[in-house]
């Protein structure tokens, strides 16, 4: 038999064991709901989070639906509509009957960029004896650029050879330090003019008188006729040569001035095997309508420096002198010139009939503008472009383009008021007589200094282009923004109020 003592003891270890599994028990049931419930919450959540990614759209979207119509406006709103409406409607009337702003065009383009330099052109032969870019012509198409070397400074070049170049634009692969066809000269270049119609044809001009019609489709021998040396040709340099409409629809002559004052006009024989002289025009002091500063001097014959057509007028055509005379002469004068023929075949005329203010120096270039029948520019010696009437003996207007000479002046193709003249200095201003200031609207400057800027030709085709020769054997080809080459509004009848002025 146990004691009552070893009883008590048995009792307290049964007890003691019942409490401990009773407290794994409970502390097991703990980790198991706590862990459990976790889990389940977590689950919860994201489906919570996706309720509420819809229903405050949906809850704002009927809010707004149930607005009240009735509900009214926002205090003071309506009142101010209706106490302004009237001065409102006033203006606008008066904004749509005003010509303020007539003519305006927003310019998205950055004013630095109203020119950009597209092609850099040059022939190393031409450049290694420092020769000089004398003439620069587009082609009929708009895709060749022609280009002449000879040399503007003083001396004697009759016997150095030189090039006429042509590049390309629209051929892939071009490559601006190779020309696409070179022609060897025996003499210096000293004037270029493509035919207005039939892209293979070149008229040159060259400094021992002789003209020349190249035709660039012939490689091996592109010479097509020359006047060689006789008695209707010229003796000294041909300055200029331009292409002359002539009576029978389709064919052209070739218009020629030299320094000796003769201008000639040629064609082309039925063969095509040389030229025959069809007019001769001699330009003698004495024979000259002069103005009321102009006094003569002698009676020797006037030496032609620039020429000009009148796209207006067929019969018409401009003459500039290294005197600084300039003249308006005519094709059909029929007054025999006071100077002997010389041999020539025909007998030459006096063309001038009419004398514009001489200048102080000689006059390099002059174009007729091409939207006015009665305006035309020069330039020259004196570092100003000349806008002149054929009405009136003044310019009507005088722009300092440069201290140096002037050697081209050209009018835009697509602007009424805008031409760009090349200068002794090497820039080329572009004017527009649009804009108050008469300072230039854009300036071209590129290449080493001290390099003139000889000739200039705006592309007809795409007037978006301007080639500029230099004296350091470079033709650039420049791209105009469309700021310097769209045409306002306004801009024809701005021009005919300039045409309309009296110069002063």
């Amino acid at each position: 038999m146990f004691t009552d003592e070893a009883l008590d003891l048995v009792n307290i270890e049964s007890q003691w064991r019942k409490s401990h599994q009773s407290a794994q028990e409970s502390r097991g049931c703990q980790t198991r709901a706590v862990h459990s419930a976790e889990a389940e919450v977590q689950t919860v959540s994201t489906s919570i989070s996706w309720t509420q990614t819809e229903e405050p759209q949906n809850q704002d979207g009927e809010q707004l639906l149930q607005q009240n119509p009735e509900e009214p406006d926002p205090p003071g709103l309506k009142d101010f509509l209706q106490r302004v409406e009237d001065s409102v409607i006033r203006e606008l009337v008066r904004n749509a009957r005003s010509h303020a702003f007539d003519g305006f065009q927003v310019n998205w383009e950055e004013h630095n960029n109203l020119v950009s330099c597209l092609h850099c052109l040059q022939h190393p032969s031409a450049q290694e004896r420092g020769l000089h870019v004398t003439s620069v012509s587009w082609s009929c198409t708009g895709s060749v650029i022609a280009c002449a070397y000879g040399r503007i400074d003083d001396g004697d070049w009759s016997t150095e050879k030189s090039y006429v170049c042509t590049w390309n634009l629209n051929r892939q692969g071009l490559k601006p330090k190779q020309a696409d066809l070179v022609i060897d000269v025996p003499t210096a270049v000293t004037a270029l003019c493509c035919h207005p119609n039939q892209p293979a044809l070149i008229a040159g001009g060259l400094y021992t008188g002789e003209v020349v019609i190249w035709d660039t489709s012939q490689s091996q021998d592109p010479v097509l006729v020359q006047t060689g040396m006789s008695a209707d040709s010229h003796r000294e340099p041909v300055y200029q040569v331009s292409w002359v409409p002539l009576q029978k629809k389709g064919e052209f002559g070739v218009l020629s001035a030299s320094s000796r004052g003769r201008v000639l006009l040629w064609t082309v024989d039925s063969d095509q095997s040389g030229f025959v002289l069809n007019a001769a025009y001699a330009l003698v002091r004495q024979q000259v309508p002069h103005s009321s500063s102009f006094k003569v001097r002698g009676s020797s014959t006037v030496g032609v420096t620039s020429l000009a057509l009148s796209p207006w007028d067929s019969d018409t055509f401009l003459v500039g002198s290294e005197g600084g005379l300039l003249l308006r002469c005519s094709f059909s004068s029929q007054t025999p010139a006071a100077a002997p023929s010389e041999g020539q075949s025909v007998t030459p005329r006096a063309p001038a009939v009419f004398s514009f203010r001489p200048r102080s120096g000689p006059v390099h270039s002059i174009h007729c503008s091409p939207f006015h029948r009665n305006l035309f520019v020069s330039a020259g010696t004196d570092g100003l472009a000349h806008l002149h009437s054929l009405l009136q003996a003044d310019p009507l207007l005088s722009l300092r383009v440069s201290d140096s000479y002037v050697f081209q002046v050209q009018w835009s193709p697509t602007r009424p008021l805008v031409f760009a003249a090349a200068t002794g200095h090497g820039e080329v201003q572009i004017f527009d007589l649009g804009r108050r200031s008469l300072r230039p609207a854009a300036t071209i400057e590129e290449g080493g200094a001290g390099h003139s800027a000889t000739c200039l030709s705006f592309n007809r085709q795409n007037p978006r282009l301007l080639a500029v020769g230099k004296t350091d054997g470079t033709v650039c080809v420049w791209q105009l923004s469309s700021d310097l080459t769209e045409q306002n509004p306004r801009e024809s009848s701005q021009l005919e109020q300039i045409a309309n002025q009296v110069a002063e």
